[in-house]
């Protein structure tokens, strides 16, 4: 049974990433863990007895929040709560010890809702673009606003680097939810029709799964993302899935976000980021 670490800070916000994770269960065998980081300040004059005392107890006040909160979702979208876990982990830096608690745990997929982020939190991350920058395991960012329903159809924007590759991981996640899957490569220059009848042939030869393969020209005047953002609201995916770059350097994280990363802040849309091999 696959496994999805759905992560919530008890905001309304948050809501969005349960409702998708749910709406994700209900249409394939999903096993859902919700998760909650914590950081339990105390006195400095209180000696080490008080303050693991007082630890312990607002560690069971937090778990119980965490259940209720769960437990009020599911209500609020008349879903019956089935079998689902809840953990709560204390934290200073809540991205990290997500990252870790699924990696060590055998997480399919990272679930967080996404809110968007002003231009200093953009320069400095997000927990949202740290998991998509950072975490080996899958990441599903849902935007605040989503409404829950049925996902029919998976778009997957690829640059056509490794992409025998990256297919086989878009059709295991969509196979099982019966989804249509879209390949989409934006291109800056007219590819010859030849090449591109060799990508779709070599599509056909990887995998049995229908994949609609198509290319848009760039928009020479705007940028990547805002093409993708055009492509989304023509097709209207339930999902659309990207690839990002994880191995560059500190500068480059920094500076030169990756398009997943920086599409997130502003998501329409699901959005499924693999890291690529």
């Amino acid at each position: 049974m696959k496994k999805i670490l759905v992560t919530t800070d008890f905001s309304e916000n948050s809501k969005a990433g349960l409702y998708f994770a749910i709406q994700l269960a209900s249409q394939n065998n999903y096993e859902l863990t919700f998760f909650y980081t914590y950081h339990i300040l105390t006195p400095t004059a209180w000696n080490e007895v008080r303050i693991e005392g007082y630890k312990k107890d607002e560690a069971e006040k937090i778990e119980e929040k965490l259940n209720a909160f769960v437990e009020e979702t599911f209500k609020g979208i008349n879903e019956t709560a089935d079998k689902y876990k809840c953990v709560i982990k204390s934290s200073v830096f809540a991205d990290s010890c997500i990252r870790e608690y699924a990696a060590e745990n055998n997480f399919d997929f990272i679930c967080i809702s996404t809110r968007g982020a002003g231009a200093v939190k953009r320069l400095l991350g997000t927990n949202t673009a740290n998991l998509i920058n950072n975490s080996e395991v899958p990441v599903i960012a849902i935007p605040n606003n989503y409404k829950k329903r049925a996902v029919t159809s998976i778009l997957y924007v690829s640059d056509l680097f490794n992409y025998e590759n990256e297919i086989l991981k878009v059709i295991a996640f969509a196979e099982p939810l019966k989804a249509t899957v879209e390949l989409l490569h934006l291109t800056s220059a007219p590819d010859k029709k030849e090449d591109l009848a060799l990508t779709e042939n070599a599509i056909k030869a990887i995998t049995r799964y229908n994949v609609n393969f198509q290319t848009t020209p760039r928009n020479p005047n705007d940028s990547l993302i805002s093409d993708i953002e055009v492509a989304v609201k023509s097709i209207q995916p339930s999902v659309m899935v990207m690839f990002t770059e994880q191995n560059r350097n500190w500068f480059e994280k920094i500076f030169i976000s990756s398009k997943s990363a920086e599409y997130s802040f502003d998501a329409k849309v699901p959005l499924l980021v693999f890291h690529k091999s």
